[in-house]
């Protein structure tokens, strides 16, 4: 399995932002934004492909897997 889908990738409104907000969680700080959600994802994927090439390319152990940890019914026990 490619390296990339080990990472949860997350796309959600942002009412301070107006607009949709796109976050990789333990793989990078910030992320993209945008007003379509599919574009905002499509831009996320390319992000995460080009921060794991600059971690290979850099030598670096990548962070721990995100991806697997049912994270969506884990927020949802919080609420």
């Amino acid at each position: 399995m490619n390296a990339k889908h080990h990472y949860v990738k997350i796309v959600e409104w942002s009412d301070e932002d107006q607009c949709f907000v796109g976050s990789c969680p333990g793989l990078f700080y910030g992320g993209c934004h945008g007003d379509d959600e599919k574009q905002v994802f499509a831009e996320l994927c390319e992000i995460v492909d080009e921060t794991i090439t600059l971690y290979e390319r850099d030598g670096k152990l990548l962070p721990p897997p995100t991806s697997g940890k049912d994270y969506a019914n884990k927020m949802l026990s919080v609420v």
